[in-house]
């Protein structure tokens, strides 16, 4: 089986005529499935979906790795795209209130369109905590555990409750993961609970411990030196073939993976097309 993975909308752009957004969604063709994790911030998807020849409105599901506006504020054109009910997978707090607050700054960040004009374009959300098989190699990790010590949640990420902004655990960080011959394929969302705890689960929940290639957002656009190496050291470590970064990761982050982990490093911007075998 061919897999096929397409990253319709990403920070930069990797080919003339790719719209580039702040943001991430990336299609999945596996096993006969087609599936768009994330849908970037806004319009960059339908867009970038229609300069690649791809039918928005083949997509059987939809996963959304977090209810943060880059992740979830493309729903509405891709939903007004697909015209018909479509499944989105998500978590419960995606519906969370929330926002980043620094200092005496703060701003709403999450879903801009209600949820309920959402389901009138035909989104019929099932959300669960729990992992969730698509099919028999395709499975969202559910709630990620943290269990390494150098992987923490950025502070200004709060969630509204009442009057005041509390730190929010971001329960609702998912990876969408994929069983193949090769070992798992992992996409990241944008990785707040860990790219190295995201990874941890993805082989406890599969019971599979080759990784294959990782892509997708590693939230280590503020991270430390040490963070960063940390990280690089635990891929390296577990024998990942393939590293490509994505959206959150910053330029100086992705600077120091590369240089780490060598000709395993590639950056997935819009446009980039990953096939395997």
């Amino acid at each position: 089986m061919t897999l096929r993975m397409t990253t319709l909308s990403e920070n930069t752009a990797g080919l003339p005529g790719v719209l580039a957004e702040w943001g991430l969604s990336v299609l999945v063709e596996f096993d006969g499935a087609k599936i768009l994790m994330d849908t970037g911030a806004s319009i960059s998807v339908p867009h970038n979906a229609l300069a690649f020849g791809i039918d928005l409105t083949s997509i059987e599901k939809i996963v959304i790795s977090h209810g943060h506006y880059d992740h979830t504020g493309g729903l509405e054109p891709v939903l007004r795209q697909v015209k018909r009910e479509i499944e989105v997978i998500a978590h419960p707090d995606m519906w969370a209130d929330k926002y980043t607050h620094i200092g005496d700054f703060k701003r709403y960040i999450g879903p801009p369109t209600p949820r309920g004009e959402m389901e009138a374009l035909g989104a019929r959300f099932r959300l669960s905590r729990e992992p969730v098989w698509l099919n028999e190699n395709i499975v969202t990790t559910g709630e990620i555990p943290m269990v390494t010590d150098y992987e923490q949640i950025e502070s200004n990420l709060r969630v509204k409750e009442g009057d005041a902004l509390l730190p929010d655990p971001l329960l609702d960080d998912r990876a969408l993961i994929i069983k193949t011959e090769v070992g798992l394929i992992v996409i990241l969302g944008c990785a707040h609970r860990g790219t190295i705890n995201t990874i941890k689960h993805a082989q406890a929940i599969t019971g599979i411990e080759t990784i294959h290639t990782v892509i997708g957002g590693t939230h280590l656009l503020h991270a430390s030196e040490e963070r960063i190496l940390l990280t690089a050291a635990a891929l390296q470590e577990m024998g990942i073939q393939r590293v490509g970064v994505s959206h959150c990761t910053g330029f100086r982050a992705s600077a120091l993976l590369a240089q780490q982990l060598g000709d395993a490093f590639f950056v997935n911007n819009a446009g980039t097309v990953v096939t395997m075998p």
